[in-house]
């Protein structure tokens, strides 16, 4: 149990930037679904429009820290090879 000032205060911030992080991380997840989605429907042009809203909302989560880089430009690669083997 936190007792001094500080440690309350640390606490308080904890808790708060808990709930900013996942309610960002949910958010990237649902634009990485909406992706999927889209190609598992196999509507080409609806896949190409989620992957370009999807695509700056992974690299703004890598950016904040919810994901690394690496990780988010690896997502990024695999859902755009997936869409456009759907086009060809």
């Amino acid at each position: 149990m936190a007792n001094s000032p500080s440690a309350k205060k640390r606490v308080r911030q904890t808790e708060r930037r808990t709930e900013v992080n996942t309610a960002r991380r949910s958010r990237v997840r649902t634009f990485i679904r909406a992706v999927e989605e889209a190609i598992a429907s196999g509507d080409a042009e609806k896949a190409k429009e989620a992957l370009r809203a999807a695509q700056p909302e992974i690299m703004r989560g890598a950016n904040k820290g919810i994901l690394h880089k690496n990780t988010a430009s690896r997502k990024v690669s695999r859902l755009a090879r997936r869409v456009k083997a759907l086009t060809a």
